[in-house]
């Protein structure tokens, strides 16, 4: 059993940081300016008020300055009381002066004060004091003051900013504007990266260029002795959570050899020329501890495709990092022993520059796992989590087609929040299940009063209009469980197992159109009017029809033509690359398209009425309906027709 007490010798630490000077040093003149400054400061009154102070034998003391032409006052002690209404407050100032007043140059103060202590008693007389005040100092120091005090404070807080930027001791990268230029580096320290090539579950190929890689720096003889030569940059590319860090913190646990990371908006800066200064900055420091690797994490934030002409579209600082970022990695001058690395989800915006051999020579596509991969990552993920009897690792890989490894392990942590949340003593199957749904489709919303019983009854059938379409037509993905449930958003929603394919042909994107709009065309047989349900199936579906007419060529009226930008700088061109007539054209062929889909949706379930009420009854009946529910109302899912010519070949027995 652990012990729960603390060593005293670690309860409490104090580091002493030169911030806290600056920090106690500026509460204390702030005390001084504004605390003591109405304590100390003397009241302004009118020179006809001095006089009648005088009369009735309140002053004690008259202090003239004589170049200033101003008189300070002192009123007797006894006699203060008397004037508490002319003080702030009510409080005159702890010591004299209490009053000072203003005259003009032709004051003649000797003549003026001998002539009104003359009109008093000897008792009642104040005494004079003329003189010449000398300001040089005070107005140097009230000159310099608030400017030391400025500068203080502005070192302390980007001493401050640099720490928590990462910038380390004397804050190199960070904000501190005489080390704008440096770059904001983290070298990475073995012992503290704990992640290796075990860790990374799946991505066999991208793994595979990657280690090699590594092997290089570790064997450099195994290869150079066949006259082969290192990549000088590898780009990481693929989807956001597919794991392009992971693969570069593994590297960095591997491999034998310094290995720098830094992120591509830590070279963007509003200063002029920071950018390239740091880029030049981070080579130097790579070039020192060769041979090294250097990964620039999101690496389109300053690899961005340069402008061709100077507009709204360009950006100066942006595009000359850009420029020392191509000099450093393949210029005229040497860098060798430094290999790049760097991770994008958005390669087609890059600098076409960037992406030549000698810079980045290697394109690794780091894509979304397939079955065997999420099972592999399912395995890495779940080391620390106590399972349940009933769980099936093989059987969570398939009903999560199209997750990331990021979402696999959100999904394992939402299984043991969620079992712990219902006091389990290990997490079991429906846990994991239920974590899919709330990642897919939100939290569940239990109340009673969400919706009508008209409202319920319509999403019902509207869901069952998707259940039915999808389980009828070939192509269309094969229900797993639906649910009219709220969750998130959604009224109801619809579970699908979507066949990982690479390619889609014209019949899979007019199936998965049919099953899309099948609820709406639901409403329609149901009410005799849609609803408002079907907004994100009618904007996938509209999304699918543009794509299939002005992307991929389906459409025998446009013809196959493609308007497809993959570069992505299209974007700031006003002008399309088609006329208004093939504008119009193609709007025509999308809409044909989606009524074809509509009035096959329509004819579909009309011919399975019956069996579209039964499904929908039963959906009202037990809100969350499954795979087996659906066969028995339907039968067998419909599977597309498999080509005879190339069953027969296989199926052919070989010749003896």
């Amino acid at each position: 059993m652990a012990s729960n007490k603390k060593d005293p010798k670690k309860v409490f630490s104090f580091r002493f940081n030169l911030s806290w000077l600056y920090f106690l040093l500026l509460i204390g003149v702030g005390y001084l300016l504004f605390s003591n400054q109405r304590s100390t400061e003397p009241e302004k009154i009118e020179w006809l008020d001095v006089q009648a102070m005088i009369r009735e034998g309140d002053v004690a003391e008259i202090t003239f300055i004589r170049n200033d032409f101003k008189g300070e006052v002192k009123i007797r002690p006894e006699k203060l009381s008397k004037y508490a209404d002319k003080f702030q407050g009510g409080n005159p100032p702890r010591r004299a002066p209490h009053f000072y007043f203003l005259v003009s140059t032709k004051f003649d103060p000797e003549a003026t004060f001998d002539a009104l202590n003359g009109q008093l008693t000897p008792v009642e007389q104040f005494r004079v004091v003329v003189k010449n005040e000398e300001h040089m100092w005070m107005d140097i120091f009230q000159m310099l003051f608030p400017l030391v005090i400025f500068i203080l404070f502005w070192v302390w807080m980007f001493r401050g900013m640099n720490r928590g930027m990462g910038g380390g001791p004397g804050g190199a990268g960070g904000m501190n504007p005489f080390n704008a230029g440096k770059a904001n580096t983290r070298e990475a320290d073995k012992n503290d990266v704990k992640v290796t090539f075990k860790d990374v579950a799946g991505l066999y190929g991208a793994k595979e260029e990657v280690m090699e890689i590594v092997d290089f720096l570790k064997n450099p003889s195994k290869y150079t002795a066949l006259g082969g030569k290192i990549p000088k940059g590898a780009l990481l590319v693929g989807p956001p959570g597919t794991g392009k860090t992971l693969l570069a913190k593994a590297v960095a646990g591997e491999a034998d050899v310094p290995f720098f990371s830094i992120s591509g908006s830590d070279f963007v800066e509003m200063f002029v020329g920071v950018g390239a200064s740091r880029v030049r900055d981070l080579f130097r420091q790579a070039k020192e501890k060769a041979p090294c690797i250097v990964f620039i994490d999101e690496i389109d934030a300053v690899g961005r495709a340069r402008a061709k002409n100077g507009g709204f579209s360009s950006n100066d600082e942006r595009e000359n990092t850009l420029n020392q970022l191509l000099t450093e990695m393949d210029g005229f001058g040497t860098n060798s022993g430094v290999i790049v690395l760097a991770a994008t989800n958005r390669s087609d915006i890059l600098d076409q520059a960037l992406m030549r051999a000698g810079r980045f020579d290697r394109q690794i596509h780091v894509e979304l796992p397939e079955l065997k991969e999420r099972e592999e990552i399912f395995q890495v993920h779940l080391r620390g989590i106590k399972l349940g009897e009933d769980f099936n690792v093989e059987f969570m890989a398939k009903h999560t087609p199209g997750f990331s490894g990021a979402d696999i392990a959100n999904v394992c942590n939402e299984a043991a929040l969620t079992a712990a949340r219902r006091n389990h003593q290990a997490v079991m199957q429906q846990d994991f299940l239920d974590a899919v749904d709330r990642i897919i489709g939100g939290l569940e919303r239990k109340s009673n009063t969400i919706m009508t019983p008209a409202e319920k009854r319509t999403t019902a059938y509207h869901e069952a209009g998707h259940a039915l379409v999808g389980w009828l037509l070939p192509y269309a993905d094969p229900v797993f469980k639906v649910s009219i449930i709220p969750r998130g958003n959604a009224l109801g929603l619809t579970w699908s197992l979507p066949e990982e394919r690479k390619n889609w042909s014209r019949s899979v994107m007019t199936d998965h159109m049919c099953q899309l709009i099948g609820g709406r065309v639901a409403e329609e047989i149901l009410n005799g009017e849609p609803s408002t349900g079907a907004l994100n199936d009618l904007e996938r579906m509209t999304g699918m029809a543009y794509a299939m007419v002005q992307y991929y060529g389906m459409s025998d009226k446009v013809g196959t033509l493609s308007f497809y930008d993959s570069t992505g700088s299209r974007g700031y061109n006003l002008v399309k690359p088609y006329s208004e007539k093939t504008a119009q054209l193609m709007d025509d062929e999308v809409k044909a398209i989606i009524k074809d889909v509509h009035d096959r949706t329509l004819r579909l379930i009309e011919d399975n009425k019956d069996e579209f009420m039964r499904l929908g009854a039963l959906l009202l009946e037990k809100e969350v309906i499954f795979a087996e529910d659906i066969e028995q109302i339907l039968g067998p899912k419909v599977k597309p027709a498999v080509d005879d010519q190339f069953v027969q070949e296989e199926e052919k027995p070989a010749e003896a």
